[in-house]
Parts: structure tokens; C-alpha cells; sequence
């Protein structure tokens, strides 16, 4: 029973304990300059809708941007 362990343990997804991937946010995806995930947290919090579509914020984050560069 000598060392059977390998030093980097795969996790049960098969992902290494390894490096991580610098987070894209989603208004970087949607080439955007105002903050989508902002949005999406006030909509979720004002209580608009019991269920909030994730193209909704985009959509809006897009629209409330065009309306401040016009």
C-alpha cells in the first residue's frame, strides 16, 4: 500500500484543483457597457415577475444604454 494517491485529485465534476479561468461578465459578453447582472438583481428584487427570462436583462441593459448615448 504505497502511495496510490495521486497529488492532484480529480473531483467528482472530473475537474482538477487546478487554475481558474478569469470570470466573463455578462455584459462583456453581450458587448455592453452597462451592468447586466446589476439589472438582473434589481428586477429580481423589485418583484416584476415571479420568473425573470435571462435575455430580459440584456434586452433592457441594451435598450437603457442606447437611450443615455442618444
Amino acid at each position: 500500500m504505497e502511495g496510490t494517491e495521486s497529488a492532484n485529485v480529480v473531483s467528482k465534476g472530473g475537474r482538477t484543483g487546478g487554475d481558474r479561468k478569469k470570470a466573463v461578465t455578462k455584459s462583456a459578453k453581450a458587448g455592453l457597457q452597462f451592468p447586466v447582472g446589476r439589472i438582473t438583481r434589481f428586477l429580481k428584487k423589485g418583484r416584476y415577475s415571479r420568473r425573470l427570462g435571462s435575455g430580459a436583462p440584456v434586452y433592457m441593459a441594451a435598450v437603457l444604454e442606447y437611450l443615455a448615448a442618444e
